[in-house]
């Protein structure tokens, strides 16, 4: 079972370095290229079209889950669009009708929760490793998968199980309280703020390992560290990336 866990967390730590180096590529791309005085059309690097690709990256780092990346990409296109010049068509008119279209044919065609099929090779895990029944192995709650997009988002996690998760906030805010969860040793959460904050409310005698990349971000632990070391019982990994946003932990 340790095996498992390591190799999750070493497949977490990897993506999310692959797509941090993904994002300072990009933009260093365009400032390169901005700068070198080739004609290049303004509206190519402009914010619609940053918020198409930020939309990509959640929607591939998330495998598509929810429709937060949806929607970025549908208003960067949009945007986009309405800025090329010598573009002789009227899209106001048409965009409304087009992205709930687009919406809704999203919603019914989407693919299944990738969290439901982790909690089934979670299950299978269990059973094949530990001989424990469906019964004690993971619930619907054991994972959280909080999405915040222009908007905000305020959860509290109960389960005595907890297994990880992800949390996005993008020109929004997620509030997670953690106080009253419980895991065995060592858990992983992925984390992803662009434009916006996570704030992660946990015990003080958990220690928070942090392997998240910040770009133009920050995270900060504002814990008071007066408890010694040996009482720190639970570690809780923290991977992903800041950009132009901040992860802050904090207790009661």
């Amino acid at each position: 079972m340790e095996n498992l866990n390591h190799n999750h967390n070493n497949q977490l730590k990897n993506s999310g370095r692959v797509w941090s180096g993904f994002i300072i590529i990009i933009i260093g791309l365009a400032f390169l290229l901005d700068n070198m005085g080739l004609n290049i059309p303004r509206w190519i690097f402009s914010w619609s079209n940053f918020l198409i690709l930020l939309g990509v990256f959640l929607g591939v780092r998330r495998n598509f889950k929810g429709i937060g990346w949806l929607i970025l990409i549908l208003i960067g296109t949009y945007n986009t669009l309405i800025r090329i010049p010598g573009l002789d068509f009227d899209l106001s008119k048409y965009a409304l009708g087009l992205g709930l279209v687009i919406v809704g044919g999203f919603l019914i065609f989407r693919p299944k929760n990738s969290c439901v099929a982790k909690k089934k090779d979670k299950k299978k895990a269990d059973f094949d490793f530990e001989g424990v029944t469906d019964k004690d192995s993971i619930n619907h709650n054991d994972m959280i998968d909080v999405m915040a997009v222009f908007g905000g988002s305020h959860q509290t996690v109960y389960t005595k199980n907890f297994q990880g998760g992800d949390i996005t906030a993008v020109f929004g805010g997620a509030d997670i309280v953690m106080t009253q969860a419980d895991f065995p040793e060592t858990v992983s959460l992925d984390v992803t703020a662009v434009f916006g904050g996570i704030k992660l409310i946990v015990p003080q005698n958990w220690a928070i390992k942090s392997n998240v990349t910040a770009l133009f971000g920050s995270v900060e632990d504002k814990r008071s560290h007066v408890m010694p070391v040996a009482e720190l019982k639970k570690t809780l990994i923290l991977e992903g990336t800041a950009l132009f946003g901040g992860i802050e932990i904090k207790s009661f």
